[in-house]
């Protein structure tokens, strides 16, 4: 679809209302996604619901578990009933999961919360993907993507001051139920989001997606041949024909240890910091500055990856996340530890995101969907086990460790996305276009 946009005044007014509307939506997903790991240390210390750290390593991989069974459900439903509509949906699934958390008198009841909330955050974010890459101008669907991105760590940041303003004086449900809020937006959502034409056509409602694309002033998207459920699993089946397995294998590991470093942090970062000495105002800090470089890395990483290949930067943004995040086991000067989960920030966010890259542009046209998609589901089971990892150590007295287990991770994901470009240029590996043809999911 980006390719049949036209370059008129209505058509780039399209685009622009599809992108703002979903980076707002993606703004929120970041900030519910955030705010647990930004209250966590204020909960701990008041032992809130008489959570402890085991428990609390449950409940983060609660909302990461979540975020599995909505990502992986999310194609099939917005098959059925649109994007438009799964997006208001998660929406407003998140959005009141919150009020289940804000007002839950237990861990069961706020763990249900965290788990519901997870369901629609992770449903929502790639199918925002796949809207803003429906609409986006022509040649631009990577950079269109990068910026959308930048929206879920804007929601970081704003978990952070949500937590610095009103946690102290108002207690840690007044933050779930600023996290409510987003409600409001689903009915804007509902009115002003215009479906995406790919899935009009494909569905065969084509005078609601003339109707459209004659507002708008731009063309309409060919019809595409429905994809079966055989035709899927035969796309799986030839990950793993011959010798392809091992590439497969290599990167689904790689995926696994860049996403218990990407959640294992976002959950537990200002609480380790906290462990480690810092004030609850500079551990929360530690988080805008993480998000922060967040949003410059996915800015950075995409332009590097073109001119120095993605498995090459992937590999070195690992190495360079796990010395990063090993070295905030180490008391430093503040001004250094900022520094240091800034640099963090811009490497670790985007590492994992170079990692799709490189599956992208490995894999045959044909495949390239399945082969994504499968890269970043078998990582989610990394993002569960990350927070609970967190969890476990604290619980035992080991949360000195955490640093170092979660620098561990990255060195992981390093060798593991080392060995699988070293395999694919030994044999001589498949060359695509650079510019990846299937939107990359976050994780």
């Amino acid at each position: 679809m980006s390719s049949s946009l036209a370059a008129t005044g209505r058509g780039r007014r399209l685009a622009v209302l599809v992108i703002g509307l979903c980076w707002l939506a993606v703004l929120f997903d970041g900030l519910d996604m955030f705010i647990y790991g930004s209250v966590l240390p204020h909960m701990l210390e008041q032992k809130a619901l008489g959570i402890t750290p085991g428990q609390a390593g449950d409940l983060g991989s609660y909302a990461t578990f979540g975020m599995l069974v909505g990502a992986l459900t999310a194609g099939t439903v917005a098959d059925r009933i649109g994007r438009k509509k799964l997006m208001v949906v998660c929406l407003t699934l998140f959005s009141l999961a919150s009020a289940v958390c804000a007002l839950s008198g237990g861990v069961a009841v706020f763990g249900l919360g965290r788990t519901l909330a997870g369901v629609g955050l992770g449903g929502l974010l790639p199918t925002a993907i796949s809207m803003v890459s429906d609409y986006a101008r022509g040649g631009r669907v990577a950079l269109t993507v990068g910026a959308l991105m930048t929206a879920h760590h804007a929601g970081g940041i704003l978990s952070a001051y949500v937590a610095k303003w009103l946690v102290e004086p108002a207690g840690w449900r007044a933050a779930f139920w600023v996290c409510v809020l987003p409600l409001l937006f689903a009915p804007v959502l509902a009115k002003a989001l215009p479906e995406s034409l790919s899935f009009l056509v494909a569905k065969g409602r084509a005078e609601e997606a003339r109707a459209l694309a004659d507002r708008y002033e731009v063309e309409l998207p060919a019809a595409e041949g429905r994809t079966t459920p055989g035709d899927r699993w035969n796309a799986l089946a030839e990950l793993f024909r011959g010798r392809e397995w091992i590439q497969t294998l290599l990167y689904w590991l790689a995926s696994f240890g860049g996403l218990l470093l990407v959640y294992g942090v976002a959950t537990w970062l200002p609480t380790l910091m906290r462990g480690e000495g810092y004030n609850l105002g500079s551990a929360l800090t530690f988080v805008v500055l993480f998000n922060l470089g967040g949003i410059v890395g996915m800015l950075i990483a995409g332009r590097a990856s073109d001119r120095f290949g993605a498995p090459r930067i992937s590999a070195i943004w690992f190495a360079l996340t796990a010395a990063g995040v090993f070295l905030l086991s180490v008391r430093m000067p503040l001004g250094v530890t900022f520094l240091v989960v800034f640099l963090t920030g811009v490497f670790l966010n985007s590492a994992q995101t170079m990692i799709y890259a490189t599956v992208s542009i490995g894999s045959t046209p044909a495949h390239r969907a399945t082969a994504v998609g499968w890269t970043s589901g078998m990582g989610r089971f990394g993002a569960v086990f990350g927070p609970w990892l967190g969890g476990r150590l604290l619980a035992t007295h080991h949360g000195g460790w955490g640093f170092t287990a979660f620098a561990l991770a990255g060195v992981s994901s390093m060798v593991f996305i080392g060995l699988a470009a070293l395999r694919s240029s030994r044999r001589g590996g498949v060359r695509v276009s650079p510019t990846p043809a299937v939107p990359l999911p976050r994780g």
